[in-house]
């Protein structure tokens, strides 16, 4: 269960559709619970020197392709076990890699999974849900509305309402990357590419007890987080980038917009320019074959959008690689 699960009789008030329906933001503990539920279900990350001192922490050789599989291992088994899954499965809406990892835990753990995901999505991601058993659905041409048909269904079905990123258990299953991290190599600074936050609110909550910053890293018309820290709350954005498949959200979560508030913490842009620069750069000088939304993270340390200081030690995650490879050769 949940550390904040208060009776294991009502699953579904134990475990909110959205962040946004808990106020308490996800914390360190949680993301302990979630490493002991999905220990021995996904790959522990490999961190390989990058270079100039800094590390890449190789998340996209994770099951389904890209971190999100730990978030939904961690939502898929916990509400499993809570007895909060009704016959007709889990639904979410993704740009993708949610949903991947989503079908990918449910066919894991005897789930049906039901994939919504916007026309604009690519192929790829589309053949390979279908592979993993996932009822797939094509609508609408944002994540904003590929969501609104989830949510449709889910209410005429009674299929158990999934979150891309905005869901306790999501993002403390995506912290646990952190942990493995902060293992395998001493860092300083985590370096994360961010769409609706998921990720970033995870790692942050795992990194504030260990005394390590979280860079988050969005493409400049593909800001949410940065947006939101500005205001000072959620608010809208508009979509408009080359990595808008995976990071195309039009408003952060909740969790993602507390973390940020932290001092440690940073947010900085980047251009679509430098983000397929360095997607190129992985390919010729690493051979990774990354999705965009990877190369983000490394491009704050390439256009000089976050500098470490001298002797800090700096590990980028790249998060995924759910792309067609055929444009780098």
């Amino acid at each position: 269960m949940d550390s904040r699960a208060a009776s294991p009789s009502d699953p579904s008030a134990v475990f909110p559709a959205a962040r946004s329906t808990d106020p308490a933001p996800v914390s360190a503990a949680d993301v302990k619970n979630a490493a002991e539920r999905i220990a021995g279900l996904v790959r522990p990350v490999t961190v390989a020197p990058g270079g100039d001192g800094v590390w890449f922490a190789l998340e996209f050789l994770q099951h389904t392709g890209s971190f999100k599989a730990r978030g939904a291992a961690n939502f898929v088994t916990a509400q499993r076990d809570a007895g909060a899954v009704p016959e007709t499965g889990v639904v979410i809406a993704s740009g993708g890699n949610a949903g991947l990892a989503c079908a990918w835990a449910a066919r894991e753990r005897g789930v049906p999974a039901h994939v919504f995901l916007p026309r604009t999505a690519p192929a790829v991601k589309a053949e390979r849900l279908r592979g993993y058993g996932a009822d797939v659905r094509l609508e609408g041409t944002t994540y904003q509305e590929a969501l609104d048909a989830s949510r449709t269904y889910a209410l005429a079905t009674g299929a158990l309402q999934s979150h891309a990123y905005d869901h306790p258990l999501v993002s403390a299953g995506a912290g646990t990357l952190l942990t493995e991290i902060a293992l395998a190599v001493p860092v300083d600074t985590v370096v994360v590419s961010v769409g609706g936050g998921g990720l970033f609110a995870g790692v942050a909550a795992a990194a504030a007890g260990l005394g390590v910053r979280v860079v988050a890293v969005e493409p400049e018309n593909c800001r949410a987080l940065n947006a939101a820290h500005a205001a000072g709350r959620i608010v809208d954005v508009p979509v408009n980038s080359v990595a808008a498949d995976s990071l195309g959200a039009t408003r952060v979560s909740a969790d993602a917009l507390h973390w940020i508030g932290r001092p440690e913490n940073v947010s900085v842009l980047v251009p679509d320019e430098a983000i397929v620069s360095v997607r190129r750069q992985l390919w010729d000088g690493h051979r990774l074959a990354v999705e965009h939304a990877a190369a983000t993270a490394l491009a704050a340390l390439e256009t000089g959008a976050y500098r470490p200081e001298r002797g800090e030690r700096v590990a980028v995650v790249l998060c995924g690689a759910n792309t067609d490879p055929s444009d780098l050769v």
